[in-house]
């Protein structure tokens, strides 16, 4: 049973959008927290394009939900500096693909503030972006790009899948000390799953292993679970039993589970949304090989998009994310079984 689905049993709780837990888990910290606001591009008098701030300028005022000038190098800066003066902040960036207009604030101020003044500096940032491809909305507002904030030092970086998740990273986050950045998915919004009524926290640093197997891994996070576990069932029927492990957190990275995974079942495979080249998947790789080396039957495989910005076709976008018939073709590929299609794997090299 998942940890998901064991809190659900325990809190009886309710079923709710994701979209629905990240609002639920803002006014928890807004709530906890009287030093904590929140400030953003429209994230006050419209919540968010996405919706998922309505209701809490009515709720807590215009003091504590602020709606910004269209600079994201602003928000940052605001943020690093309410931080360092005792503030809680928690910052949109509207789509990470904005990341580039503030990441000299992000790189050399809020990454390694803490750093530079010896640890007397603390920076309780929460930073919410939204990722992902799949709603048409071309290269500019659709990209994954985490493997940019897992290379800084200083920064930390999770990646909800579900609704449950999605809050219980959220409140972590905003007890955290350190500038943490909450990477949302905007395909998963509708998506519904049990979420307490109370507030809880799940440690930042924790993989969850979301379905047990005794010959594969799959090492995934975000929409990708979804997609994981679709191929998972599919590949069951080829008698490969799947374990797949939710990352929820990237940086930092739970090595353990991951490792402990792969001596158990001996393959691995990891899959992400991002692009295949430099993704976070070559780091997880070369994890798995320095650790569990002498427990591979096989090289560990990896499933992303190809090495191009994201379509705005809709039937090119199709094509380009990575999906469940993807994830199974590359693992039949690898160990030989069952029909593969072909097409699908020289994806991964182009």
């Amino acid at each position: 049973m998942s940890q998901a689905q064991t809190a659900a049993q325990a809190n009886e709780t309710r079923e709710l959008p994701y979209v629905t837990a990240i609002n639920e888990a803002v006014r928890t910290v807004l709530t906890e927290q009287p030093n904590a606001f929140v400030a953003g591009e429209d994230v006050a008098g419209a919540g968010s394009v996405f919706g998922y701030y309505r209701g809490l300028l009515d709720e807590f005022g215009d003091g504590r939900v602020v709606d910004t000038p269209i600079s994201e190098e602003g928000i940052v800066g605001l943020g690093v500096g309410a931080a360092a003066t005792g503030l809680r902040p928690v910052i949109d960036i509207m789509f990470m693909d904005f990341m580039g207009e503030c990441m000299d604030e992000i790189a050399n101020q809020m990454a390694k503030m803490r750093y530079m003044f010896g640890g007397s500096a603390s920076l309780p940032i929460t930073v919410l972006t939204m990722s992902g491809a799949g709603m048409n909305m071309a290269a500019q507002h659709s990209q994954s790009l985490e493997a940019w904030l897992c290379h800084l030092p200083g920064l930390k970086v999770v990646m909800p899948s579900t609704p449950y998740d999605a809050k219980g990273l959220i409140i972590g986050a905003a007890r955290d000390d350190n500038p943490v950045f909450v990477a949302l998915n905007k395909m998963s919004l509708r998506l519904k799953g049990p979420v307490p009524e109370d507030s809880y926290e799940i440690p930042i640093g924790e993989a969850n292993v979301v379905r047990e197997g005794t010959n594969f891994t799959i090492v995934t996070y975000s929409r990708m679970v979804h997609e994981s576990l679709k191929a998972a069932e599919e590949l069951a029927a080829d008698g490969i039993d799947v374990e797949v492990i939710d990352l929820r957190s990237l940086q930092p990275l739970d090595t353990d589970t991951v490792i402990a995974s792969v001596k158990k079942t001996q393959r691995a495979a990891v899959v992400h949304e991002a692009v295949r080249f430099a993704g976070m998947g070559g780091e997880i790789a070369a994890q798995i090989q320095e650790h569990a080396f002498d427990y591979l039957d096989a090289p560990v495989a990896r499933v992303g998009a190809p090495f191009s910005p994201v379509p705005f076709s809709p039937a090119l976008e199709q094509s380009y994310v990575p999906n469940a018939a993807k994830i199974v073709a590359e693992v039949r590929a690898l160990l030989g079984v069952g029909p593969v299609d072909e097409g699908v794997l020289r994806q991964r090299n182009s």
